[in-house]
């Protein structure tokens, strides 16, 4: 092996250490610890996909949404067909979501239906495309993407406490 394989070979090591102990923080709900480790891998290794979904998922539970955009568009390019990349890809779009623009709502509704198409129950999908309508006063579709998370997860309150409110606006409006 000549020098400069050597080099990247030790290069890649290194980079695998760090994803690992950024992704152990990560697990640990410790995202701001989680991402210099995470930089510094994917300075080593830009070609990395668990690096890029990793670094991305960092920067959004860190908040740093406009930060995971470039990362996570280039692990869709890396994994196109995974869906928690586009997951975390809508939640990077959508940002702050009492602050969203219209825009950034339509590209994390669209990232969250392809989500949807890659795995029709992927987690908390449904109820965030609900929380999403129900702020640009889509109620019908909020109702049905409430119904959808009640579906997939009937344990999940927050999603059954919107449809009930929701249904009962509903009733309230046909009464008048």
């Amino acid at each position: 092996m000549d020098k400069e394989a050597s080099s990247q070979a030790q290069a890649r090591r290194r980079a695998w250490r760090l994803l690992n102990r950024g992704a152990k923080l990560l697990e640990q709900g410790r995202a701001t610890e989680a991402i210099p480790p995470l930089e510094t891998a994917y300075k080593l290794d830009r070609e990395s996909v668990p690096t890029l979904i990793n670094l991305g998922g960092a920067y959004v539970m860190a908040g740093r949404h406009k930060d995971a955009v470039p990362i996570l568009e280039a692990a869709c390019d890396g994994e196109p067909g995974n869906s928690m990349i586009w997951i975390n890809l809508g939640a990077a779009y959508l940002g702050n979501p009492i602050l969203a623009t219209s825009e950034q709502q339509m590209q994390a509704i669209h990232a969250f239906q392809k989500a949807l198409e890659l795995n029709p129950a992927a987690p908390n999908v449904h109820y965030n495309l609900g929380l999403i309508f129900v702020d640009r006063g889509e109620k019908d579709l909020a109702i049905a993407a409430f119904q959808k998370a009640s579906q997939i997860n009937p344990q999940d309150r927050d999603a059954q406490l919107w449809l009930r409110r929701l249904e009962s606006e509903e009733e309230a409006d046909e009464d008048d």
